[in-house]
C-alpha cells in the first residue's frame, strides 16, 4: 500500500488502487477533490496540485460510503449532497446526470489547528480588529472561495465576552468556538423522505427567540440576508457573518442586490440607507501568492461616507494612535 513520506509528500504510483481515507493522514493536506469520477487533485500548503487518478467505481463507493453513517443519501433524484462529517469536515459530492463526467468530490477539512488573528494580520491590524470586537460592532466578513471567512469569524469569536449567549447558524455547521455559551443551529435540506426544509431564513427567525447576545450567521447568500440586517439593526449590535466578494465594497454592493432581490417594493436609497445602519465594518480576507490568508481590508461604513481603514493589509496612516 502507498504511504506519505515523512515530507508530507504522497507516493502517487498507483493512487487508483487505494482508498481516498489515504489522503487525510497528511496533515498538511487541505482540501481533497475529486473530477469527473477519477481525477484526483488536493490543496496542499495553500497550492492545488494534481496528483493522479481513481476509479469510478471507487469514487462512488467513497461516496456512498461516508454518507452512509450521516443517513444521507445521493441518486439520480437527489444528485447534489453537501454534509457534515464526524470530524467537522464539509463534503460536497455531484453526481450524474449533474456531473456530466461522472461523480465529483469536494472535502474541505476541519482544521485542527486554532488559528488566531495573529495568522491573519500584523498586530496594528489586530487591534482594530479586536476594537470592533469589543465595541460590539456589526462586522460582515467577505472574500473569494476559500480565502478563509469561516477562520477568521471563528477567530474574531475567540474575543467574545464569556458571559455572552451566542447563537450560530449555518448551511452546514463548520464554527468551533472557545466559548462556553454556544447555541449552535444548522439548516436542513428536503430530502426524498418526506423530510421538509429548514432554511437558513427560518433559522434566523427562531434565532431571534432564543436570547442571543450576539448573532453569527456562517454565510448570507439569499433571502436571510434582510433578516439578518434586521437583526443587526434592532438590538442585536456585534453580529457577525460572511458573505462571497471579491473586495469589501463588492461585498456592500452584493448585500444591496441581495436584499432588493428579496424586498422589491424598497427603492435602492432605502437599502442603502438600511444597510449603512446595520453593518458597521467590512473586513476582506484574501490570500497571498503562497497560499497564505490575510486581511487585506477594513471598511468602516458609516452613514455619510465608507472610510477605508486597512488597504492592502495596512493601517491607512494616522488612524491608529
Amino acid at each position: 500500500m502507498n504511504r506519505i513520506d515523512q515530507c508530507g509528500l504522497v507516493n502517487i504510483n498507483k493512487v487508483s488502487s487505494r482508498r481516498l481515507e489515504e489522503f487525510f493522514k497528511d496533515a498538511t493536506v487541505r482540501e481533497v477533490m475529486v473530477n469527473g469520477g477519477n481525477e484526483i487533485w488536493l490543496e496542499r500548503n495553500g497550492q492545488l496540485e494534481h496528483v493522479d487518478t481513481i476509479s469510478e467505481t471507487e469514487t462512488r463507493s467513497f461516496i456512498e460510503r461516508t454518507l452512509l453513517p450521516l443517513g444521507r443519501r445521493i441518486d439520480i433524484t437527489s444528485p447534489v449532497v453537501d454534509a457534515r462529517l464526524s470530524d467537522g469536515s464539509r463534503m460536497c459530492a455531484v453526481i450524474p446526470p449533474i456531473s456530466v463526467d461522472g461523480p465529483c468530490i469536494s472535502i474541505r477539512r476541519f482544521s485542527v489547528d486554532r488559528i488566531t488573528l495573529d495568522d491573519f494580520a500584523g498586530r496594528d491590524v489586530v487591534e482594530i480588529l479586536q476594537q470592533l470586537i469589543f465595541d460590539r460592532r456589526n462586522i460582515l466578513i467577505s472574500g473569494a472561495a476559500s480565502a478563509g471567512k469561516t477562520t477568521l469569524l471563528n477567530s474574531l469569536c475567540d474575543y467574545l465576552a464569556p458571559n455572552e449567549r451566542i447563537v450560530t447558524i449555518e448551511d452546514i455547521a463548520e464554527l468551533k468556538l472557545a466559548h462556553h455559551h454556544v447555541v449552535r443551529l444548522e439548516a436542513r435540506p428536503s430530502s426524498p423522505d418526506g423530510n421538509l426544509e429548514i432554511s437558513t431564513r427560518s433559522l434566523v427567525r427562531t434565532a431571534l427567540r432564543l436570547r442571543p447576545d450576539r448573532l453569527i450567521i456562517g454565510e448570507v447568500r439569499g433571502a436571510e440576508t434582510l433578516d439578518m440586517l434586521s437583526a443587526m439593526n434592532t438590538g442585536h449590535d456585534g453580529s457577525m457573518s460572511t458573505i462571497h466578494a471579491n473586495s469589501a465594497r463588492d461585498a456592500l454592493r452584493r448585500v444591496e442586490s441581495l436584499v432588493l432581490q428579496h424586498a422589491a417594493n424598497w427603492s435602492r436609497e432605502v437599502v442603502r440607507d438600511h444597510v449603512a445602519t446595520s453593518i458597521n465594518a467590512i473586513v476582506h480576507v484574501a490570500r497571498h501568492i503562497d497560499g497564505s490568508r490575510f486581511v487585506q481590508e477594513v471598511l468602516f461604513v458609516e452613514p455619510e461616507q465608507l472610510r477605508d481603514v486597512v488597504t492592502q493589509g495596512r493601517v491607512e496612516s494616522g488612524l491608529v494612535q
